[in-house]
């Protein structure tokens, strides 16, 4: 699929990708509920993009909007004793985008992925590289075409 508007790195990476996707453009928001709004979805079909570290490592962790990393189940999942979020300058470096617009795609470093089990299916809506820029796409072929590890990670807010 094609944006005609300016782009980003992210949306580089998006059309570059072979996925079926269509962007959506809003205004910035202030929260969640106002980001469904916004965007047309429910608020649990928004997936946030998190940047963690565990030890020397990073990667992203995807969550559904209405759900939260349960470090617990994050630190058993991967066989870790310390998992932390980077500051945000930190993650920024690693990824090219600032926090509330990182996503998966087009990163500057090549990240492993985890996608919480609660995730979809069906469509979703993941940032896209800039506030008010979102991409909704379906669950599992992004997955696929990220090579990312379904788990249990996450836990109700």
């Amino acid at each position: 699929m094609t944006d005609q508007q300016p782009s980003n790195p992210a949306l580089d990476a998006l059309a570059a990708s072979g996925l079926d996707y269509r962007i959506v453009r809003h205004g910035r928001v202030n929260s969640l509920e106002e980001a469904a709004k916004a965007r047309g979805v429910e608020p649990g079909r928004i997936v946030k993009s998190m940047v963690v570290k565990t030890g020397d490592t990073y990667g992203l962790v995807l969550v559904p909007g209405l759900r939260k990393i349960s470090w617990p189940k994050f630190r058993a999942a991967l066989g870790v004793n310390k998992a932390a979020m980077p500051q945000a300058d930190e993650a920024r470096e690693l990824t090219g985008f600032e926090r509330g617009t990182i996503t998966p795609f087009g990163t500057k470093t090549k990240l492993p992925v985890i996608a919480d089990s609660h995730i979809g299916p069906g469509e979703v809506s993941i940032g896209a590289g800039e506030h008010g820029v979102t991409a909704l796409l379906d669950a599992q072929a992004m997955f696929d075409y990220l090579g990312a590890r379904v788990i249990d990670v996450t836990d109700e807010e």
